[in-house]
């Protein structure tokens, strides 16, 4: 059997490499960034992933996976391509639709195509309409469905096996035909559903998790007004047999939880009062850090009649991987720098080699020079440093829990 996967990114790489390994697959990747065509066929990851890169330098080695700038005829076609945002955050599905123009001419009877892209509901029933439309005489007799991937970054080999899918087609044989690929590799079970139901899964799922996260990081707002600690607050807290307040943090980013809500809003306006709230508390969070840094440099200044030295501890949107999209941190790190062009700013991100706005700084480099620690991210490197009370530390991420 042979599939086409239309992305090469944080989840159609991985979802390819494993399918060809564990699946016994023979795919083809394609992307439009040579770049990432280039890396994947030298067998060499353009992602941070443990144990991900050997993976694909055994299938790039076994013929079991090569990457293309175009698609191949295949037997299924797995649309893995960002969804990002137009206007007053809609959702734009236009790589999408691109992408399935671009294997439209290549479908033949019996294939399969899934998108497995994070999409509005009715995502899945527009692009089989569209291939309808160019290729009629496939209507009844491809199979289409649509299958979120839920994976943790940092997990994913793992994940990517042993996770339950949700799988939702436009009618029972392509939800079953669906099944089918999937059984393959995934080791979890695969829970059959229609394509509308899976769309709005995924969107359940996160926005579930920003619901949560905005209750955390509201409790963090009302502790610093109230001066109690956070961290203790919610371990005690969580005693109770009944109660799992989540971590607050700076923010929420990545490319799901922070963007995932937006979908339900955009679409269902009038009924996604609690979710469209959460979204505006975690954005929040973000500014009101920053402004909390801000403070903290100037007083600094008015008591030492000089600039501080800050150290920015963190871009990330989640610890120990290298994943910026829709980052808190980031965001924080720019509207510091913008307020103050002239003070000693150390940007760090341990899990970046260079960034091409920000010039990036050792952690252990930052944080002994620093007047001011800002920690962002909780990464791994960063628990292993000590604390020092003749620093200003703003711990957002709890670190220290203090």
């Amino acid at each position: 059997m042979k599939a086409c996967f239309m992305g090469l990114g944080y989840i159609g790489l991985p979802t390819a490499i494993i399918a060809a390994k564990e699946g016994n697959v023979d795919i083809v990747g394609v992307d439009i960034n040579p770049s990432v065509v280039e890396k994947t066929n030298a067998g060499r990851l353009h992602i941070i992933e443990p144990g991900m890169e050997e993976m694909l330098q055994e299938v790039i080695a076994s013929g079991r996976l090569h990457a293309s700038l175009t698609p191949e005829v295949s037997d299924a076609y797995f649309i893995v391509v960002p969804t990002p945002f137009k206007g007053d955050h809609e959702p734009d599905v236009s790589y999408v639709e691109s992408a399935t123009r671009a294997v439209i001419p290549l479908l033949k009877e019996g294939d399969l195509y899934v998108i497995e892209s994070t999409s509005p509901v009715g995502t899945t029933e527009q692009m089989a309409q569209l291939i309808f439309v160019e290729r009629p005489e496939l209507e009844g007799k491809i199979y289409i469905a649509y299958c979120p991937e839920r994976v943790l970054p940092g997990n994913v080999i793992y994940e990517l096996v042993h996770n339950d899918r949700v799988i939702g087609g436009i009618n029972e044989e392509s939800t079953h035909k669906a099944q089918e690929f999937y059984s393959r590799f995934v080791k979890g079970t695969l829970h059959p559903t229609n394509a509308r139901t899976a769309e709005m899964c995924k969107l359940t799922e996160n926005s579930s998790r920003d619901v949560q996260i905005a209750f955390a990081n509201e409790l963090s707002l009302i502790c610093d007004k109230a001066g109690i600690n956070v961290w203790d607050l919610i371990n005690l807290a969580n005693k109770h047999p009944r109660v799992n307040i989540l971590q607050p943090g700076c923010g929420v980013g990545g490319h799901c939880i922070a963007v995932d809500p937006y979908f339900i809003t955009a679409a269902f306006p009038a009924e996604s009062k609690m979710i469209a709230t959460a979204r505006e508390v975690n954005n929040y969070k973000a500014l009101w850090c920053a402004e909390k840094v801000k403070n903290a440099m100037l007083e600094f200044e008015l008591k030492n009649k000089r600039q501080p030295t800050v150290a920015l501890m963190g871009l990330a949107f989640k610890p120990d991987i290298d994943d910026l999209r829709e980052s808190p941190a980031k965001q924080i790190v720019s509207r510091v720098m913008q307020s103050n062009s002239n003070a000693d700013i150390l940007v760090v991100e341990p899990n970046v080699e260079t960034h091409n706005v920000f010039k990036l700084t050792d952690y252990q480099e930052a944080y002994d020079r620093a007047d001011i620690v800002v920690f962002l991210v909780a990464h791994k490197p960063f628990k292993q440093l000590q604390w020092d009370d003749n620093k200003v530390i703003l711990d957002f991420c709890g670190i220290f829990k203090k």
